[in-house]
């Protein structure tokens, strides 16, 4: 036997008996998995034949059965001893292996969710393991899981059409809609049929962004390349991936690294209240407090057009008088386009700002931009549910408020009818409306909330007021002193048809933006030097929501109002700690326990008192679409658009 194949097993070997030893030690199962084992129904699953190809090696995993599984690591690295029946065929293999004709037969794997068990060729892939080939040639039997509306389930069939058009097994997703936002920066929509030129080129691409990826450290920290390219790509257009030098990618990545480590779900840090965070002297020599600081504000439009934009302008100047000692603010308006908002980005920024805010979720994607770009800039948007560490997002808890006006206009609705317009399907709408329907039920145990939706075609004031609705719940109002305002706040609608305004939650935007300011200027919102995705969503015990009422609410139901609201903000009462049944009948909650703030943000089901049900993307008004796109409650099941 040759030297060099013997000294190649012994130090294969010794590998193996140390990944052994390590994985015991952890009380892990130290050998390959075993997909029947996995998977017992494997036999009566649908089995796909695919044509032989080359398959990834670190998507092996495991065996199609217990078999000779003792003679294996769990990475395939060999445990016999070299006088072994096995250790003698792995060695042949290996001198195969390293001569002019090479290891050129096929392995069988049987592949499920997107990872590969061996039925045939163990041998084979341990040899090319232990020398580090990135691909190995493979018949592949794919299992088909049944369908389900599980997350893992309905990714996996979208890899299947991926893995269809491109050949690519390298991608693998764990939520829906994430091929959906790949194919949209690579300009392919589902179904697209992909030359072998453009197969090649993206696998090209994929090993050299791979390369970075890993050189930054990526591999062994439980993160997922394909998640770092699908955030790249929000920043760098895929052409440019082809005419980077090395260096140049992996510097481009490296300014997203923070963001890479906190991408998921579980990473994200709901923050329901400003800190109160006492800085160490050593903390304070290290990362000091900013005596002042240079705030700027990003508007889409201006005041004149946009409410929205309004209430945020009002908020600037309740922040530049409130402290106007220790901040300078500058706005920006009409950040109308992705070009128009970049440039005014980089104004900011090349105007001395220290902290920017940009003020509607459309705005996010140019923000990482320029976050990415002006790494020393505190970069927040105003959104929810955002997974970055280089933006922070800020938002409110408006559901407070609507349980306040939805106990005022259970109280005022003589026939039990009560109008709601919502605005779209976005996170954190069901949450009001459901949270409105339960103050509602509060005053008027009969009371039904009939609801329409301002997103789609109609008025939908005129098709509640069609349905009998004489208290009519409409868009929140966005500055204070202004529940009067056009079709902003409650309204009662007397017998000549007359509209009179009763209450609205209010936005606070200067006291929110007055709180984070001081988090800043105090040297907590620098403190942690760890990648955090911080999420702002404060409520009305930071003064950020507020409940305005006029004088016709009557002075009982103002006063139980006035104490309700006083009760939310001490934490004395929760408005969804109580019984929650779903309209499909199902028991959302029995009363001995308040819902996470991520059951909040995600909710989207409506209660048995609502008469109405939340529209699909296709009902919706072409100018409602692009928000929806951001925020929507499903917005990994929208239908693609280039």
């Amino acid at each position: 036997m040759n030297v060099t194949v013997r000294e190649e097993y012994l130090a294969a070997l010794k590998e193996g008996q140390k990944e052994y030893a390590k994985l015991t030690d952890l009380g892990k199962d130290p050998g390959p998995a075993v997909l029947e084992e996995l998977l017992p129904e494997v036999g009566k699953l649908t089995v796909q034949e695919l044509k032989s190809q080359e398959i990834p090696m670190d998507r092996i995993v495991g065996t199609r059965t217990r078999g000779r599984t003792s003679a294996l690591t769990a990475s395939f690295l060999p445990l016999l001893p070299e006088e072994s029946e096995f250790a003698q065929k792995w060695m042949n293999l290996c001198e195969a292996h390293l001569s002019e004709t090479g290891i050129r037969d096929a392995i069988l794997c049987y592949e499920y969710l997107g990872s590969f068990y061996v039925q045939e060729g163990n041998k084979r892939v341990s040899v090319l393991k232990h020398f580090g080939n990135p691909r190995i040639l493979s018949d592949v039997r794919r299992v088909l899981p049944e369908k389900t509306d599980d997350p893992r389930i309905r990714a996996y069939y979208e890899f299947v059409d991926f893995h269809r058009a491109t050949g690519s097994y390298d991608i693998q997703f764990q939520k829906p809609g994430e091929y959906a936002k790949l194919l949209s920066a690579l300009d392919k929509k589902p179904g697209d049929v992909w030359t072998e030129e453009e197969r090649r080129r993206f696998s090209a691409r994929y090993a050299y962004f791979k390369e970075a990826f890993t050189a930054l450290g990526g591999q062994g920290k439980n993160l997922k390349c394909e998640d770092a390219l699908l955030l790249w790509l929000r920043v760098y257009p895929y052409e440019q991936l082809g005419t980077m030098t090395g260096k140049e990618l992996k510097e481009s990545l490296s300014g997203l690294w923070k963001d890479v480590q906190v991408t998921g779900d579980d990473a994200v840090q709901v923050r329901t209240a400003p800190e109160e965070e006492q800085q160490s002297l050593l903390t304070k020599l290290i990362s000091p407090a900013p005596k002042r600081l240079n705030v700027a504000l990003i508007y889409q439009q201006d005041e004149e057009i946009s409410t929205w934009t309004n209430g945020h302008a009002q908020g600037a100047a309740y922040l530049r008088e409130t402290l106007s000692d220790q901040v300078t603010v500058r706005e920006y308006r009409h950040a109308d386009t992705p070009e128009e908002t970049l440039a005014l980005l980089d104004q900011a920024a090349e105007e001395g700002a220290d902290l920017i805010f940009t003020t509607t979720p459309l705005l996010l994607s140019a923000t990482l931009k320029a976050a990415v770009k002006y790494p020393k800039v505190r970069f927040l948007n105003c959104s929810a549910g955002t997974s970055l560490s280089s933006v922070r997002s800020y938002y409110c808890r408006i559901y407070e408020g609507k349980f306040i006006t939805g106990l005022i206009a259970g109280a005022m609705a003589k026939n039990d009818l009560i109008g709601y317009v919502a605005s779209y399907p976005i996170l954190g709408v069901p949450a009001s409306i459901n949270a409105f329907t339960l103050g509602a039920r509060m005053t008027n145990p009969r009371a039904k909330v009939l609801l329409e939706w301002s997103c789609l075609e109609g008025s939908a004031v005129e098709k509640l007021i069609a349905r009998g609705a004489r208290v009519i719940s409409n868009r929140d109002v966005p500055v204070p002193n202004a529940y009067g305002m056009g079709e902003f706040g409650t309204w009662l609608i007397d017998e000549a048809g007359q509209f009179s305004p009763l209450a609205s939650p209010c936005w606070m935007w200067g006291k929110l933006y007055e709180n984070l300011v001081r988090t800043v200027l105090s040297g907590s919102y620098d403190q942690k030097k760890a990648p955090e995705a911080i999420n702002y969503w404060w409520g009305m015990d930071s003064g950020a929501i507020d409940v305005q009422m006029t004088d016709l609410v009557p002075e009982g139901t103002r006063t139980l109002a006035a104490s309700l609201m006083n009760d939310i903000r001490s934490g004395a009462l929760l408005p969804f700690q109580r019984a929650m049944v779903s309209q499909d009948g199902i028991m959302r909650n029995d009363g001995s326990r308040d819902l996470t703030t991520r059951e909040l943000l995600m909710m989207d089901y409506l209660m048995d008192g609502v008469e109405g049900t939340i529209p699909s993307y296709e009902e919706l008004l072409p100018m409602s679409r692009a928000l929806v796109r951001e925020l929507g409650l499903h917005k990994e099941d929208l239908p693609h658009e280039v």
